[in-house]
């Protein structure tokens, strides 16, 4: 079952309308198949409502098949060891972001506190919003994702998620939920809102894996 939030008015990512440019002459390594260098910006293609989320009223909490469910505030996060990442981003709308920093920590860090229980083998991640996505467990721990706070210089803005999300940078990034509330650990794959809605159940974008089927 999925957390007791109301359900998102709208995706988190846009419908296979959105195309990106081609890029076919001097393509960069970087580059998954049928990307485009967003170098210009960060664009913000949430359909769904910006909440007015405070960092006082942040939450995190980690439940389902772990021995400790927890939930951490804003404070509590903050004083978990420190964690970055620096790499690229990658969208399913076909736009990739070079060479980005985000601060937060760990989830593994998290995790650790939760302790999984023998027979966790996915995720749902739930947003204060409502919004859900599913990922395999080997896909968020190993050093594979953060809850992070911090873009570049500054705080992480609101539209794209601040005051904190979760990023899984190796997996298209309507998996990396905006406004992170939780994850449930589960012993099956339960669908979130774009995989019960066409897209694909991993995400993959080296393997193109936009939608189901592919």
């Amino acid at each position: 079952m999925t957390p007791d939030v109301p359900a998102p008015t709208a995706s988190y990512e846009p419908t296979r309308g959105f195309t990106g440019r081609a890029r076919a002459a001097d393509r960069d390594p970087r580059l998954p198949p049928g990307q485009y260098d967003a170098r210009d910006g960060w664009p913000v293609l949430s359909a769904e409502v910006t909440p007015r989320l405070t960092a006082a009223e942040w939450t995190f909490r980690i439940d389902g098949l772990v021995a400790a469910p927890r939930t951490w505030t804003w404070d509590e996060a903050h004083a978990l060891p420190p964690s970055e990442y620096r790499g690229d981003i990658h969208c399913v709308t076909s736009w990739s972001k070079f060479g980005v920093r985000f601060g937060g920590v760990s989830l593994d860090t998290f995790l650790a506190a939760a302790r999984p229980l023998p027979g966790a083998s996915h995720v749902v991640a739930y947003s204060h919003t409502g919004y859900t996505t599913s990922l395999p467990l080997d896909d968020v721990t190993g050093g594979k994702a953060w809850i992070v706070w911090e873009y570049e210089d500054g705080p992480l803005p609101a539209e794209h998620g601040g005051p904190a999300r979760l990023i899984v940078p190796h997996l298209y990034f309507w998996k990396s939920a905006k406004w992170i509330a939780g994850l449930r650990l589960l012993d099956r794959d339960e669908p979130g809102f774009w995989e019960q809605n066409g897209y694909h159940h991993r995400g993959d974008p080296w393997a193109e894996e936009r939608y189901a089927g592919d």
